[in-house]
């Protein structure tokens, strides 16, 4: 296995800048990660940077609360693929979940998934496991599946806690095979990321990519 190939590269700090947009770039394409994973004001830029590579525009949605309407959530899906994102990483309605209104919860990732579907692009559904009872992470993969998500993901990045190798294994026992498992947040090293995999992660979502791909070539 190449991990690079399974590493979204990601710099999602609200304080992120341009040359740092532009660092994140060059690692991208230098190691063949399988996208950079961006706030909705860059993907424009990195879709001209990277249109020559394969290295995909992945970028976030609802982010980092997941609290936005559904009509917003579908304007920013819309405008973050006209300007060229390959992949959506949407936050799940937490609140409405908890309040057990899945049927709400379905429509809105269907919506974004047919939304996504029309255009080829690919929609991953941010659970923030952290915030999540057991039995509602089971639930809110019951739901992403249903309505057709690709992926469900671990978490923001930006709650309480990231990625729990056991909520991995709990995510990907929840999906049918049709829906893969981003795991992302707090990811900082190969054996980590070794740990990921092994429960079941198809992705990694990752600002430490390079130091995970250089430790993957010492072991």
């Amino acid at each position: 296995m190449e991990i690079n190939r399974i590493i979204d590269h990601t710099l999602l700090k609200p304080e992120s800048t341009e040359e740092q947009i532009d660092k994140l770039l060059e690692e991208a394409k230098e190691y063949n990660f399988f996208s950079v994973c961006v706030n909705p004001v860059w993907v424009k830029k990195c879709a001209e940077s990277l249109k020559d590579s394969d290295v995909k525009v992945c970028t976030v949605i609802g982010f980092p609360l997941g609290a936005n309407t559904k009509e917003t959530k579908a304007f920013e899906t819309k405008n973050a693929l006209s300007n060229g994102a390959d992949e959506i990483d949407m936050v799940i309605d937490i609140g409405l979940l908890k309040s057990k209104k899945f049927d709400a919860v379905k429509e809105e990732i269907e919506e974004l998934a047919k939304i996504c579907h029309n255009e080829g692009a690919i929609l991953k559904v941010i659970l923030e496991n952290c915030l999540l009872t057991k039995e509602e992470i089971v639930k809110a993969c019951e739901v992403s599946d249903e309505a057709g998500a690709d992926f469900v993901k671990t978490s923001t990045g930006f709650s309480t806690s990231g990625a729990d190798s056991s909520d991995v294994a709990l995510m990907k026992k929840s999906v049918s095979d049709r829906v893969k498992v981003k795991a992302s947040g707090g990811i900082r090293d190969y054996k980590k990321s070794l740990e990921m995999i092994e429960n079941g992660a198809d992705r990694l979502g990752v600002s430490a990519g390079v130091n995970i791909y250089k430790e993957s070539k010492s072991v």
